[in-house]
């Protein structure tokens, strides 16, 4: 009876946030463009409120709601501390970084490249996105913006090189991956049981993913072009209107719809960045370990993966996980009863051997 109100109380919460989320999108981009200074004002406001406070506490209590509905038997390190990497990440990007910074709008720019231009386009002073963000937050608020930027690309691309995808898109990423996680237990929202991508939905991401990487390369090389004065094709609203077009339909509405009918992990199929940081990843040698001990064949992996991977058939085998889907959430590691698996990557298999030698040593 309690798994069923907390389940409910997720479910809710999630619903809520899309509805929300719906509501924020229509005042902001259909209503405040043709509305009076002081309406906008007001809806700016709800949205930054959104955006950042309302986000930063729907984390932490999804986050914490599934893990009331784990239960005590069931290992849940991995989920654990993606939980734990998605409220700091909300903390440092919706309060602490706002209020250092002077300006609200810091998760425009909580995305490695190049997921979007916004970045680029924000210091190219002939762009509507530059003109309008440093008229609400001057010059001194770009500036903070730069540094953000810069050093968050950075932490996203070295620690991917690092610690493999699982990083950005299960611990950073508070676009898709956030909700991802902190609602895995409350999705498909439509109550029907989940189930898997067949051959026919692969194919289909597989389209949006060449469709949108070649979108989000365009998109950026084109602006950094612009930027560095080679052309001048963005020196309108245009292209930042095409951009925040393709933002509310393909990627954020698409996403919810992916939420209610299918899985959290939808949109993680054809992310423009998790793909860049898939091939990333395989620099790093991420994988799924499969012979830390005899598999005996229950296949809840397969069953607790949100990408469709099969993972059984390679355990019964010995052989590690490759897909270029993994997004190294760690469901399987924590739901195998026998604690075959293990995610890893040539550092982190460095790091233990390290603790393994010194505890010999000691």
């Amino acid at each position: 009876m309690k798994d069923k109100l907390t389940l409910f109380l997720l479910k809710s919460l999630l619903g809520f946030y899309i509805l929300f989320c719906i509501v924020i999108a229509v005042l902001n981009f259909a209503v405040a463009p043709g509305a009076s200074a002081e309406t906008s004002h007001i809806i700016s406001e709800i949205w930054h409120f959104y955006e950042n406070e309302f986000k930063t506490i729907l984390i932490f209590a999804a986050a914490v709601l599934s893990l009331m509905l784990i239960k005590k038997n069931e290992r849940n390190v991995m989920r654990r501390r993606n939980f734990t990497g998605f409220i700091i990440a909300a903390i440092i990007v919706h309060i602490t970084g706002p209020a250092l910074t002077g300006t609200k709008e810091l998760y425009f720019f909580s995305m490695p490249l190049p997921w979007s231009s916004f970045s680029i386009q924000a210091f190219n002073t002939t762009t509507a996105f530059h003109e309008s963000f440093t008229g609400h937050w001057g010059v001194a608020g770009l500036g903070a913006v730069l540094i953000f930027v810069v050093l968050y690309n950075i932490v996203v691309f070295a620690g991917t090189l690092l610690f493999g995808r699982r990083l950005q898109c299960s611990q950073l990423c508070l676009f898709n991956g956030f909700a991802s996680e902190v609602f895995s237990a409350a999705f498909p929202l439509n109550g029907k049981k989940p189930r898997k991508a067949g051959r026919v939905l692969k194919t289909v991401f597989s389209v949006l993913r060449a469709v949108l990487l070649s979108a989000a390369i365009f998109f950026t090389l084109t602006s950094i072009l612009s930027a560095a004065g080679f052309i001048n094709e963005v020196n309108n609203p245009l292209m930042y209107k095409i951009e925040t077009y393709k933002y509310l339909s393909v990627e954020l509405l698409m996403a919810m719809f992916f939420w209610v009918v299918f899985t959290g992990r939808g949109y993680c199929y054809y992310c423009p960045a998790g793909t860049v940081l898939a091939f990333i990843s395989k620099t790093a040698g991420q994988r799924i370990r499969t012979d830390l001990s005899d598999c005996i064949g229950c296949g809840k992996c397969d069953k607790a993966c949100p990408m469709s991977i099969s993972i059984k058939e390679q355990a019964l085998k010995g052989k590690p996980v490759i897909s270029m889907n993994c997004v190294g959430c760690g469901h399987c590691v924590d739901v195998c009863p026998n604690e075959t698996l293990g995610y890893s990557t040539w550092f982190i298999d460095l790091i233990n051997s390290i603790r393994r030698k010194r505890k010999l040593a000691d």
